[in-house]
């Protein structure tokens, strides 16, 4: 059995998250300069406590995504173990380039990663929805980046420092962009998805009120520890991983749009920052360009493919049969006219057309309906490709009538099979029916003057010549 049950009410974790939420704020509020480091580190081992719960008791499917967040939890419980003061002492977002920094990056790379997994086994039909969300949250961090935090830098902050945090920044916008597109698509898991969601927001509100030195920063930042560890306590986190459908192509265009207007975003700043004689914007065009490349890459990648598989798909739908799935008229006529020009080459040594009629087809329709006689010609498509060869074109003329044309090899033998094969009983869902079949066959030669119509005219008339004589 797992724990929490799938099935439990939600209300109680919302209720726990809000009690343990005001309680931390209160402790760290009366627990005083020293002791707050303390309730820190209590504080951030909480989501890795709930993550290997969840974990151990089966109740996060699909471990990989998860296991990459305990990740992040883990460098993160680390960092405030060897430095339990850096959020006290006001750390946090100044862009320093120190171990801290990287160590606080690293595990928002972890985060990344596992949203990623996670996006990809939910979304996996939604790519272009995925990598839209991700480009609107990155290029919302522009505006965070230039008028939040970057003006309130300190002066000796150094180059690496200041790199290192705007690709964060850049970073859990795109994160809280995808999360956003996780629970704005529907489906089971949005309650644990919006607390993940939540969670980035916090962490990014936190780091930009600490360039500012505001005193919100630790409280923000324990809040994105608890609402992170609700997240896998939540009935619905199960389903967080759990495959849901993609939007509509209309979504898909209205987003082009948006998609356009963001994309301008992060140049449109630099200009006029540049404009205005501010230096904040001079990072934010160059790294905000790199991180925005690979996903303008997927999402162009992304429309080729569709239109690639569309252009593939109409060239089959205008090839083939829809219900038998064999080469149409217009497919299989073509095919002829090109074997007449290979045989006048002299590449082929000889052509074959069998026209193929059923027997009996008819009284199948009307005893059984349309449905059953459906059924009844997907049959016989089959045992045809199945007694042809592969260099063999079966093809369907429409109705009960079916073409095979067959290159440098004669028809003698085939008709029998065709024979063989037809007149066995098919088992259809109306219980065993039987068909006959009626096939006229002409031959084209090297030198002959036949064209295309002739040649299926002559089967035509050998077809009609066989059910004369079968009627007599």
């Amino acid at each position: 059995m797992r724990w929490p049950r799938a099935t439990a009410p939600a209300w109680p974790v919302h209720v726990l998250c809000l009690a343990v939420s005001v309680v931390a704020m209160v402790a760290y509020h009366l627990a005083g300069h020293a002791g707050r480091p303390f309730v820190q580190t209590v504080v951030a081992a909480i989501p890795a406590a709930a993550f290997a719960l969840a974990l151990a008791t089966g109740h996060l499917a699909h471990r990989r995504p998860w296991l990459a967040a305990v990740g992040g939890l883990v460098l993160l419980l680390v960092a405030q173990a060897l430095w339990p003061a850096w959020i006290r002492d006001g750390h946090l977002g100044r862009g320093a380039g120190g171990i801290t920094d990287l160590t606080l990056s690293a595990a928002h790379g972890l985060f990344l990663v596992g949203t990623a997994m996670a996006l990809r086994r939910r979304l996996a039909q939604d790519i272009a929805g995925i990598v839209d969300a991700a480009l609107l949250g990155l290029c919302a961090g522009g505006p965070v980046w230039v008028w939040l935090i970057q003006p309130h830098l300190a002066a000796d902050v150094s180059a690496f420092g200041e790199i290192m945090l705007l690709i964060d920044v850049l970073t859990l916008s795109g994160v809280i962009g995808c999360f956003l597109r996780m629970a704005t698509a529907g489906g089971p898991g949005r309650g644990p998805i919006l607390y993940l969601a939540l969670t980035a927001i916090l962490t990014l509100a936190a780091i930009s009120s600490s360039t500012q030195g505001r005193d919100a920063t630790a409280y923000l930042w324990l809040l994105a520890f608890l609402f992170l560890a609700t997240a896998p306590l939540h009935p619905g986190a199960f389903a967080v991983t759990e495959p849901h459908g993609a939007a509509g192509s209309g979504r898909d265009r209205a987003h082009l749009g948006w998609l356009a207007a963001a994309l301008s975003a992060n140049p449109l700043l630099a200009a006029v920052q540049t404009l205005r004689g501010s230096e904040s914007a001079n990072l934010l065009l160059p790294i905000g360009t790199l991180l925005v490349i690979p996903l303008v890459v997927v999402r162009i990648r992304r429309l080729t493919t569709q239109r690639e598989r569309a252009e593939q798909t109409l060239a089959y739908q205008a090839s083939h049969d829809e219900l038998t799935g064999l080469h149409n008229r217009r497919h299989a006529l073509a095919e002829i006219d090109h074997a007449l020009d290979r045989l006048a080459g002299g590449d082929l040594t000889g052509l074959s057309v069998l026209l193929c009629d059923l027997d009996g087809f008819k009284p199948i329709n009307d005893r059984f309906g349309h449905l059953v006689g459906d059924e009844a010609l997907q049959v016989v498509a089959q045992r045809l490709t199945a007694v042809t060869s592969p260099d063999d074109l079966v093809a369907r003329l429409g109705g009960d009538e079916f073409l095979v044309v067959r290159r440098n090899a004669s028809a003698g033998d085939l008709v029998g099979r065709i024979h063989d094969a037809l007149h066995e009983p098919m088992i259809l869902s109306a219980g065993p029916v039987s068909v006959g079949v009626t096939v006229g066959t002409a031959h084209a030669r090297p030198g002959d003057a036949a064209d295309r119509a002739t040649l299926i005219a002559r089967a035509d008339t050998a077809m009609y010549a066989g059910k004369s004589a079968r009627a007599a």
